[in-house]
């Protein structure tokens, strides 16, 4: 394991959140965020970070029936309004493609959370922060 002072912490919570959508630890940024699908490991291997706190609960599939709404209304505006579709046809289109979105937002959603909670210090996570540089 390597010392988490060497890693550089993420300067933003946008930062964190990011490397927590890509499946990274948000402390190092090169640990593995997930064992599975949606269970998070419960120690960074690389840096030590305790995750097993973290309490990311509904707010994952919340962002993402959100995102998917939002992204799915558009296409679903066109179909209707530019194509003579029947409503069995368009329910074969949007039902499928808003299940995949949704089962693809969830991971990155839940990894964003859970790089949240951990630049607030929440559910466990103590409140890290970059050393303010100092001008000499």
């Amino acid at each position: 394991m390597v010392d988490p002072q060497s890693k550089p912490l993420p300067a933003t919570v946008w930062q964190a959140m990011l490397r927590g959508a890509l499946g990274r630890c948000p402390r190092c940024a090169e640990g593995r965020l997930f064992r599975k699908w949606l269970k998070p490991i419960d120690t960074c291997a690389t840096c030590g970070l305790d995750i097993s706190g973290q309490r990311a609960d509904d707010l994952p599939a919340y962002i993402g029936i959100f995102v998917t709404g939002h992204l799915l209304a558009p296409v679903i505006i066109a179909l209707v309004t530019g194509f003579a579709l029947s409503a069995w046809a368009l329910l074969a289109i949007i039902i499928p493609l808003a299940v995949v979105m949704l089962i693809g937002l969830l991971q990155p959603s839940k990894g964003a959370v859970i790089g949240l909670q951990w630049w607030n210090g929440m559910h466990g996570f103590r409140k890290e922060r970059r050393p303010e540089e100092t001008d000499a």
